[in-house]
């Protein structure tokens, strides 16, 4: 009886704490989406007029932008370096974060507390040459100057914004190990065996859509291949079709498909 009766406890501790802690959730979600609803049209307004993808997309792929967006927003503390702070900012940085991780379940980056924003490029570290952003233990640093110039030109797959946000997303799955994604690092081995061969043809001198850059190491492939991908994913799914079709699985998005579906609604 005492056995039993051990038992039944731990099963009923178990199993309130399970329930305070749905209910608990619940009510956090509940208080985020009220908090969201009246940011809503600021977000909205900010991201659809300078983020081009995000008109691309339908509706309710929009809704989840936003939101997730403003979740990444909340989570996070910026720092404006020799930079005067404005309104557009914080939110522009939040939704090119959610925008890389839309098809992910963890999409917070939850280890990076703090973001900084300085005003053009900087010197890091020991390095001779200039930094438009770049990712570290400390946080995630962005040249403003090189992140306007990413989101809102056409003309090339340069994205400073969704290039670094790519270092933060392998940082905390392999390095910090603190906010993994199952699907991505499942995933990420499959994408491994095919773009690991581009990766290193073009060590040896191959020339690829992913310019020169990506060939400095493993991790700058990853974060340039992310750049495309997004910029530029006609020409990438055309030139280099099994790296594209690798990333649309392991980013469970297809910017492709968004073109032509919206070219054929047009």
């Amino acid at each position: 009886m005492e056995i039993v009766f051990i038992c039944l406890l731990v099963f009923s501790t178990v199993f309130l704490f399970d329930l305070l802690n749905n209910r608990w959730q619940y009510f956090l979600l509940y208080r985020r989406r009220k908090g969201f609803e009246l940011h809503e049209p600021q977000f909205r307004k900010l991201i659809s007029s300078n983020i081009r993808y995000f008109n691309k997309v339908d509706e309710a792929t929009q809704q989840k932008w936003l939101f997730r967006a403003y979740l990444f927003f909340r989570s996070k503390k910026f720092h404006y370096v020799g930079v005067d702070r404005k309104e557009e900012m914080p939110i522009l940085i939040s939704a090119t974060a959610a925008q890389l991780t839309l098809g992910l379940e963890n999409f917070s980056l939850n280890y990076f507390r703090d973001i900084y924003v300085l005003q053009h490029d900087y010197h890091y570290g020991h390095y001779s040459l200039p930094f438009m952003g770049h990712v570290d233990s400390s946080g995630i640093y962005l040249s403003w100057h090189n992140f306007l110039e990413g989101i809102r030109s056409a003309h090339d797959s340069s994205n400073v914004g969704l290039h670094e946000m790519a270092h933060a997303l392998a940082y905390v799955n392999f390095i910090t190990k603190t906010d993994e994604d199952r699907h991505f690092k499942k995933e990420f081995h499959n994408f491994s065996k095919v773009a690991r061969p581009i990766f290193q043809d073009m060590q040896r001198g191959r020339k690829t859509i992913l310019g020169e850059y990506a060939a400095t190491n493993y991790h700058e492939f990853w974060a340039v291949s992310v750049e495309v991908f997004f910029e530029n994913s006609v020409r990438l799914r055309h030139d280099l079709p099994d790296l594209y079709e690798a990333m649309a699985k392991l980013l469970r998005q297809d910017p492709y498909k968004v073109l032509v579906s919206r070219l054929a609604a047009a």
